[in-house]
């Protein structure tokens, strides 16, 4: 009898971590924003594992609006495998220009180094930013100021180590940044209008960053790809 009921309380608690492990996390951005209200849906795939990504407007001729999201180790410049130590890994500044390129560039903020990419002494503002969730998500997040007409929104992700036949660990040997990423960043988009009663819109693959993040070309053959597609299901984007 002791055995059937320690079986049925563990079937219970597996029943419950599945499906905690199932819900979405919502977390917020840039709540103080004086702008419409974004709510981002996004499901993850597969192949999902410990990504890195960024959430921003341009206007539709590609104009740089306002970041909404972007992965904490990419805004501060701080990685939690930043450096090692007698062989531990610790915290530690870093750079990695391959991770996210097409948001760095369209950003648009060049920092010393030459690189477009946030530092620790020019970090992104701790409102557009935290740790990427390790599960759907739900962001709610507000624009900086109202939007009248068009704009597109973007979504870029990127999974480091994600490598197949095309994207293997030699095709660039001499470059380090490479090394660390393998498939390039997948990038999403969608156009929404902020006049329009349509309040609900899906974003759509719509090509991959530069694979060792030389520049901001947005590559629209995603025939090499293979898990990187796997990264997420479906991205659902409604706004007020």
């Amino acid at each position: 009898m002791r055995a059937i009921f320690f079986t049925w309380l563990m079937t219970i608690a597996i029943s419950v971590l599945s499906q905690n492990k199932n819900e979405p996390l919502f977390f917020k951005t840039n709540p103080q924003g004086s702008g419409q209200k974004l709510t981002i849906a996004l499901t993850k795939g597969s192949k999902y594992n410990h990504p890195l990504l960024a959430i921003w407007l341009t206007t539709t001729e590609g104009k740089y609006i306002q970041t909404l999201y972007v992965s904490q180790s990419i805004a501060k410049g701080i990685y939690e495998h930043g450096k090692s130590e007698q062989g531990k890994w610790f915290p530690g500044e870093h750079r990695r220009p391959a991770a996210l390129p097409y948001w760095a560039f369209s950003r648009g903020v060049r920092e010393a180094d030459g690189l477009y990419l946030p530092t620790p002494q020019h970090p992104i503002p701790d409102t557009y930013t935290g740790a990427t969730p390790q599960n759907h998500f739900v962001l709610e997040t507000r624009l900086d100021k109202p939007i009248q007409g068009k704009a597109i929104l973007w979504l870029e992700i990127n999974q480091p180590f994600d490598f197949n036949d095309y994207w293997h660990n030699q095709k660039f040997p001499d470059n380090n940044q490479y090394r660390t990423s393998g498939q390039p960043s997948l990038v999403y988009a969608v156009i929404v209008d902020f006049n329009s009663p349509i309040k609900e819109y899906y974003l759509n693959p719509m090509g991959h960053g530069h694979p060792t993040g030389e520049d901001g070309t947005l590559f629209t053959d995603l025939t090499t790809l293979t898990s990187a597609l796997k990264i997420v299901e479906k991205i659902k984007i409604q706004f007020e």
